[in-house]
């Protein structure tokens, strides 16, 4: 107890012994503080003020930014705002204007007497005291929340930037302090005019700072890009494109915030590859966000790629490349990595990588099989706080089983899988009862085991919980009352899709409307129904162009082929012999090898 008492006097006599010897130091003089901080706490501003004058020689403008620094310093706003209105910035502006606005050539300055060079750095120094003291009545209003008011001086240092130097900001022979000011300020403004509630002024403010001449550090240039791009993603506030004045003719221009933030962290991650900026995993995880609005994840994927080693660890960079190529649908290349990563000799306990393997192996009936281990792994270790991820485990076994059976060799087989996979589902309610997704998946179960009535009442269940806004439901209810014969009942709701379902996306509901017809001996409104779809399928095709991925690709070639394989066997059934040929021309043309067009072609 003695020694602490012993170390807290000594650590307060040192500190008071700091007070006593506080001292401010300006143009080669130094002045002790404490006298003038006693005038200060009587009110003497005026009095403290000349001191300062006398003592180092300095004009009204300098000796009024040091009181202010001073007052700030002690935590006394309200006083430091009194210093710091008594300076005249235009003034200040004035009088440092011709002596920093031009740069002597070097020639020049090698010959300029050392008293020229002593004048340049005065008028530096000068300079950085006037604009620090205006960047701390800035601070100090924003402490007092008068946001507003700060923000208009700190805006007025970055003008009296400009006017002092005309040419931008010398990157040599610089005041370190004068800089460090104008990197604060530049900061500060955004930040300032977003807490007043300007929005469209922080925009401006924020183009402003990466566009002008302020002679930024990397570190400090990758702060405000950051806040920028994090501000359009997430403010909800439209920036528009930038004005004309600062376009380059053949760049690049965003047209939107969602392109203009994708655009500035890309800058920021080109920083970080080069080593020009620390490492920051945040960018990387506000990039996905942006790149998934979009849906251009392989984007993101080769962005990962980019990263060095060592600044992500492996199984992270896998996962996380694998979700980007999940999304993007290059499957086989998301597996191979989550399969790289799940090793034995990595994390083969992971359990969002355990699920991701399973929901990627339940959508191919080869790798069902595999998905099975992995889902069985990941339920196993859903545990504690991940306890809630065992219904999704649940979900993904009933979906790896359910595509395990239908390449099954063996009745008794197919029945066992397709059994488990139903159990499986049923579990999985357990834990997601409000999950639509789920009830949707085992509706497909019960109509592909033949149970018309359980699969009814999921497609119902389905379309209650979605409000009837998502395509699928529909197309389950058509199906499933058209596998019970009530063919009119199917159409209506067909038709009532299809009213409620954008253009592009009426494709599968007209195909299914074509069949219904067929079904109803009604070829002639099929004929017709087949030959609308047909041109929407060609109109979307030539509509999207060189934007789809492959995926897309893939998928409006076989749309288009079961089109003209579908008009094949209409005409076939009607003898329409010349037509199905043409129909089924079309269809290999798409399709080279099909059981279908060849079964159609024996029939021919």
């Amino acid at each position: 107890m003695l020694k602490m008492l012993k170390s807290q006097s000594r650590e307060s006599s040192e500190l008071e012994n700091d007070m006593e010897v506080r001292e401010v130091h300006v143009n080669g003089l130094s002045m002790k503080t404490s006298e003038v901080e006693a005038k200060l706490d009587e009110g003497n501003i005026q009095e403290a003020e000349s001191s300062l004058r006398e003592g180092l020689s300095l004009n009204f403008e300098e000796a009024r930014a040091l009181l202010g620094r001073l007052e700030y310093q002690r935590g006394n706003l309200e006083g430091a705002l009194r210093v710091f209105d008594g300076i005249d910035l235009q003034a200040a502006i004035h009088r440092l204007q011709p002596s920093l606005s031009e740069k002597p050539p070097s020639s020049s300055r090698r010959r300029s007497s050392r008293g020229g060079e002593s004048v340049h750095a005065v008028s530096q120094h000068a300079a950085s005291l006037v604009l620090e003291a205006i960047y701390l009545k800035a601070k100090s209003l924003q402490k007092l929340g008068r946001v507003a008011e700060a923000a208009q001086e700190c805006k007025s240092v970055l003008d009296a930037v400009e006017r002092i130097f005309n040419n931008g900001i010398p990157d040599v022979l610089v005041d370190n302090k004068l800089q460090e000011t104008v990197s604060k300020a530049v900061e500060l403004l955004p930040e300032l005019w977003k807490q007043a509630g300007c929005y469209q002024e922080a925009m401006a403010a924020y183009r402003r700072a990466l566009l002008s001449q302020w002679n930024l550090d990397n570190e400090c240039c990758a702060r405000v890009q950051k806040g920028f791009a994090l501000y359009l993603l997430y403010s909800g506030v439209e920036a528009g494109a930038p004005s004309l004045a600062v376009q380059i003719d053949g760049s690049y221009v965003p047209r939107n915030n969602l392109e203009e933030a994708i655009l500035l962290l890309m800058i920021l991650l080109r920083k970080f590859y080069l080593g020009k900026t620390k490492w920051d995993p945040s960018v990387m995880e506000h990039f996905a966000f942006a790149i998934s609005l979009c849906g251009q994840t392989s984007v993101l994927a080769r962005q990962l790629e980019e990263v060095l080693p060592g600044v992500l660890h492996r199984c992270d960079r896998w996962n996380t490349l694998a979700l980007s190529y999940s999304a993007a649908g290059q499957n086989k290349a998301a597996l191979n990595l989550l399969r790289k990563s799940l090793h034995k000799h990595e994390k083969p306990n992971d359990l969002p990588a355990l699920l991701l393997a399973a929901k990627i192996c339940s959508e191919d009936s080869l790798l069902a099989s595999e998905g099975v281990e992995y889902a069985r792994r990941a339920i196993t270790n859903a545990q504690g706080m991940d306890e809630h991820l065992k219904g999704v485990g649940l979900r993904m076994l009933g979906l790896c089983l359910g595509k395990q059976a239908k390449i099954s060799s063996s009745d008794l087989e197919r029945s066992y899988l397709l059994s488990e996979a139903l159990k499986s589902l049923d579990e999985a309610i357990v834990y997601e009862r409000d999950n639509p997704d789920l009830i949707f998946e085992l509706g497909i179960q019960y109509a592909e085991q033949r149970n018309s009535n359980a699969a009814l009442r999921c497609a119902k269940q389905f379309i209650d919980a979605t409000g009837g806004s998502i395509l699928k439901g529909w197309r389950l209810l058509a199906l499933v009352l058209s596998a019970q014969q009530r063919y009119s009942e199917a159409e209506v709701v067909t038709e009532a899709a299809i009213d409620e379902t954008a253009k592009w996306e009426q494709e599968p509901l007209i195909r299914m409307k074509a069949k219904l017809k067929i079904s109803q001996s009604l070829p002639m409104e099929a004929g017709e129904t087949y030959r609308f779809l047909l041109a929407l399928v060609q109109a979307q095709r030539k509509s999207f162009g060189p934007l789809r991925n492959i995926s897309q690709i893939e998928d409006d070639k076989v749309s288009e082929f079961e089109v003209w394989q579908g008009l094949a066997n209409l005409y076939s059934s009607l003898s329409h012999w010349r037509d199905a040929e043409i129909c089924l021309e079309k269809a290999r043309a798409l399709k080279q090898y099909s059981a279908t067009t060849l079964h159609t072609e024996g029939k021919i």
